[in-house]
């Protein structure tokens, strides 16, 4: 897809507007801590390599060859690499993201905030409104049925958006 001037890039395949579309607030404190964690993602010095050619492009574009594999990090088994030297601050970041997500989930007292604005998106992203599957909004948000029933603030969120997704769908 390609982009124009002045818009924004799809985040998980959906545009903030198709968010507003759906009749939210122009300002989405989701979208917007996931813009920030993915434009922090896009900077951090990692690659992708999928065979030995690419692989061997990405280390010469970092200065090393194949004989200097031990300086290089595989990042699970996704294809990804970096700098051993750079590891550690990719797990902080990472890390730092999933406490920035668990703040504002508990900051958002009421559900009605960022927890409905996250339900929301991602149910929308995962097509709920389609499958009437939550598995993989659940696994995108990192959060179970089980903890949505155990949180009043989750609980009201989830419902909040389920509502408005069936309302669409009408």
């Amino acid at each position: 897809m390609q982009q124009q001037s002045g818009q924004k890039p799809p985040l998980n395949g959906v545009r903030e507007e198709d968010s507003s579309a759906m009749g939210e607030n122009a300002t989405n404190s989701y979208l917007a801590l996931e813009a920030k964690h993915q434009k922090e993602v896009n900077q951090f010095p990692f690659f992708f390599a999928f065979g030995d050619e690419q692989f061997e492009k990405e280390l010469a574009k970092l200065g090393l060859t194949l004989d200097d594999t031990d300086k290089i990090c595989r990042l699970d088994d996704i294809g990804a690499f970096c700098l051993k030297s750079n590891a550690p601050k990719l797990k902080e970041m990472f890390a730092r993201h999933e406490r920035e997500r668990k703040e504002a989930i508990a900051a958002d007292t009421t559900g009605h905030g960022y927890i409905y604005e996250m339900f929301l998106y991602e149910l929308a992203n995962y097509e709920y409104c389609y499958t009437n599957d939550l598995t993989d909004t659940l696994n995108a948000i990192g959060i179970t049925r089980k903890e949505i029933s155990e949180d009043k603030a989750l609980s009201a969120g989830f419902e909040k958006a389920i509502a408005k997704i069936r309302k669409l769908e009408a």
